[in-house]
């Protein structure tokens, strides 16, 4: 990957702390895909004792999760310290939970530890899919399963064409960069986790002017973390000309924003076992006569 496209960790981090306070109210995706990730996991039969919420936010998913799971303990990990302390103010009336600040890429778990890991809108925030797919698969149980939801590569278009226009290179480290949905797939599979199964949906967020698009942004913690954008305010004039060329969806009707939403669950297949590493069964070797 380009490394202008590459997200600053620490941006990050800081961007959703300064959120906490107001990211349920400004991320409605976030909920839209928290509700769809939940209804496409109903069919699935899991005795789950042990749920890992990766990416938990502020922990909006931790009493849907216990409904879902009754007998299991629910973990919730984000990077945000505030946004834990918003999910340890909400009052649950069950204990079998807790909360852990942490990086998805290094999870301080040990190896089979959890029966699922839900991660709702948890990659589009990470550089290293690999080295989180690959954490994920650790800790997953045998026969344990991944559900997540992420954003597809068509999300943010208008925007991205909008800025496009004004600086003349759609390319410049404006708006992230999502993957595809078949590249996801592929990295599941790397990171041996078997079965997958993704499907697209979309959704259409209209907004009565550009203010209010990057209030939401901001109040979210989604506004541009990217190693390569440019320092510094944007000026009056370059906001008014990004203004101009954002499309409407008629004239006087305000902006309309698409969001590539991509679902998926995939299962574990066990540990994987290190390139040159072999598992011999001791009673199956035959005494030497």
């Amino acid at each position: 990957m380009d490394d202008r496209f590459l997200l600053k960790s620490h941006d990050v981090r800081r961007r959703f702390d300064r959120a906490a306070d107001t990211f349920d109210a400004a991320d409605f995706a976030h909920g839209v895909t928290r509700e769809g990730l939940l209804a496409r996991m109903q069919p699935l039969r899991i005795d789950a004792k042990a749920v890992l919420d990766l990416g938990a936010a502020t922990g909006s998913a931790t009493p849907l999760l216990q409904k879902r799971f009754g007998r299991a303990h629910i973990v919730s990990l984000d990077l945000s310290r505030k946004m834990l302390l918003q999910r340890k103010r909400r009052r649950f009336w069950f204990t079998r939970t807790s909360s852990v600040q942490a990086d998805a890429a290094h999870l301080p778990f040990a190896d089979e530890t959890f029966d699922v890991v839900f991660a709702n809108q948890l990659l589009p925030w990470v550089n290293d899919h690999a080295a989180v797919l690959a954490e994920i698969s650790r800790v997953l149980q045998k026969g344990g399963v991944l559900a997540f939801a992420t954003l597809g590569p068509d999300s943010f278009r208008q925007l991205l064409d909008a800025w496009g226009r004004v600086d003349g290179d759609a390319n410049q480290a404006h708006v992230q960069r999502f993957p595809d949905m078949h590249d996801i797939g592929d990295a599941l599979v790397r990171a041996g986790l078997a079965d997958p199964v993704l499907d697209v949906d979309r959704l259409t967020v209209k907004y009565s002017d550009a203010n209010k698009l990057f209030r939401d942004l901001t109040l979210s913690g989604s506004r541009n973390s990217l190693a390569g954008r440019r320092r510094g305010l944007l000026g009056k004039q370059q906001f008014k000309a990004l203004v101009a060329a954002l499309p409407e969806a008629t004239p006087g009707a305000g902006i309309e924003i698409e969001l590539e939403l991509v679902y998926g669950h995939c299962w574990s297949t066990g540990p994987r076992k290190e390139p040159g590493h072999f598992h011999i069964d001791a009673t199956a070797i035959p005494r030497r006569r």
